[in-house]
């Protein structure tokens, strides 16, 4: 999980400058092994910048169409980019765009590049993608004045030499090194606890009550259109994130995912650089696989050193067999009068206990709303301060039928300005988007016991474990109409 070089190139006032180059040999003698005849040799600041930014079509002379990149044959859809270097070419390149600055990342591969290996297999992608957004997160903390700017960037070589030693990056949060460097333990506190020597890339050490919070996040999308023709869609994705508040130079701690005998596999697993170990059976599984009896259904134990800010710890998905409330919306259009009937049903599996639960109904291209008579079977709705929306709250409980309803009709002006506007959701083309959080649930089964929690450190912390479910771009659409759908070829 290395990286060969790093790159911030400035695109100030029509010129481009490169402001930050940081190479690694070693990691680049290691590149020249693994790639064989493919490797391409990482070239001087200037070459790089010229290729980059006629690959990203930013140069006056290359702003006409070119076959090899503006062709329909190619059609780019990650930030990574394939940067021709005289009779080679650089992959995968990693680049992000933020306020004139362009970040760039080229991480090893640890195999050949012909043929391009899948970006899903690459365990450097997500290390040179934390490492970027950790120096476009501290960058955009200061002012916008030059000078402000000029000093955090100046602060970056020495920062990168904590956060990338050697190539591998290890804690990204550049803001908090910042803040920590020499300020969090007095110095001769730290001389009288240091029993080995402090890493480079750990700048303070906590002193404090020891503390470690585990908490499972997941999320699940959807797309449902109540038509017989077209299959609904779902998918469920998950975060384990991670605060240790643990005394000492290198404490370490063990965190393991359990699942219930009946729960979904875990898949697509990719775990922070801090992980130091872990089973490679559990990073095969792909949810591009079919499902079979094979798959490894935990525990899935992450063994690490934690930084000493919270840190996503592993991100996951899984197919869930079904969504967690399952609904139909219909709308019908009369002149200026719009019926709709929405009807949701909470799945007899799912733990029935939420924080909140709101179903937005929005119009768009139709002005304000003058009149709506509706009828819930449970909460209550409410009319948006815009005129625009319809608010429905369900509240933390459905009612022992698990099913809940919207009847009624919504007015509009006959002439209005068409406010909001939306270029897609026009005519019949409508949605319902739902917005919940169940504490304390997830839908894999997925949870961290507390008592499996392992801590090598000078004291005995307390141990704090938590889950959640959250909806995350949850549409309903309506079955009278067009929606987006997906297409599988």
């Amino acid at each position: 999980m290395s990286v060969r070089a790093v790159w911030l190139l400035g695109l100030e006032k029509g010129e481009t400058s490169v402001k930050l180059s940081r190479r690694y040999p070693t990691v680049e003698k290691r590149a020249r092994i693994f790639n064989g005849e493919s490797y391409t040799k990482v070239p001087e600041d200037k070459v790089f910048q010229n290729a980059l930014l006629a690959e990203l079509g930013m140069t006056d002379l290359d702003k006409n169409f070119v076959e090899h990149r503006d062709s329909c044959c190619r059609i780019n859809k990650t930030s990574v980019y394939e940067i021709a270097i005289g009779d080679g070419v650089l992959w995968p390149v990693l680049v992000l765009t933020q306020n004139a600055n362009l970040y760039a990342c080229l991480p090893l591969v640890e195999q050949s590049l012909t043929p391009h290996p899948s970006l899903m297999s690459l365990r450097g992608i997500s290390s040179a993608f934390a490492l970027l957004t950790g120096l476009m997160t501290f960058l955009n903390m200061a002012q916008r004045n030059e000078s402000e700017i000029a000093t955090k960037v100046a602060q970056l070589p020495a920062m990168l030499m904590h956060a990338c030693p050697l190539g591998t990056p290890t804690d990204t949060d550049f803001g908090l090194m910042q803040t920590l460097s020499g300020s969090l333990v007095p110095q001769n506190a730290i001389s009288s606890v240091q029993a080995q020597k402090q890493p480079a890339w750990k700048p303070g050490v906590y002193k404090g009550k020891p503390q470690v919070n585990v908490c499972v996040t997941e999320q699940i999308t959807s797309m449902q259109y109540d038509k017989k023709d077209v299959i609904d869609m779902w998918q469920e994705y998950g975060t384990v994130s991670c605060k240790c508040d643990l005394e000492g130079i290198m404490p370490t701690v063990t965190v393991s995912l359990n699942l219930p005998i009946n729960g979904s596999p875990l898949q697509d697993i990719l775990v922070h650089p801090c992980v130091s170990a872990v089973d490679s059976t559990i990073l095969t599984f792909n949810s591009v696989d079919d499902m079979d009896d094979s798959l490894f259904n935990g525990p899935y134990k992450f063994p690490f050193t934690p930084p000493l800010d919270v840190f996503k710890l592993c991100y996951y998905t899984s197919q869930v067999p079904i969504p967690p409330i399952l609904g139909s919306y219909q709308m019908k259009e009369e002149e200026q009068i719009l019926k709709i009937a929405v009807n949701l049903k909470l799945h007899e599996s799912v733990k029935n206990g939420f924080e909140y639960c709101e179903a937005h109904i929005p119009f768009f291209n139709r002005g304000p709303i003058v009149h709506a008579e509706c009828k819930v079977s449970h909460g209550q709705l409410e009319v948006s301060r815009e005129k625009s929306l319809l608010v429905w709250l369900i509240g933390q409980k459905f009612p022992k039928s698990l099913e809940v309803s919207l009847t009624g009709m919504v007015i509009f002006p006959a002439n209005h300005s068409a406010q909001p506007t939306d270029p897609f959701c026009t005519g019949l083309t409508a949605y319902v988007k739902l917005y919940f959080r169940i504490p304390d649930y997830t839908l894999t089964g997925c949870y961290v016991d507390q008592h499996s929690v392992q801590v090598y450190s000078s004291a005995k912390p307390r141990i704090i474990t938590s889950k959640e479910l959250l909806s995350s771009e949850y549409y309903i659409w309506n079955s009278k109409g067009d929606a987006p759908m997906a297409i599988k070829f």
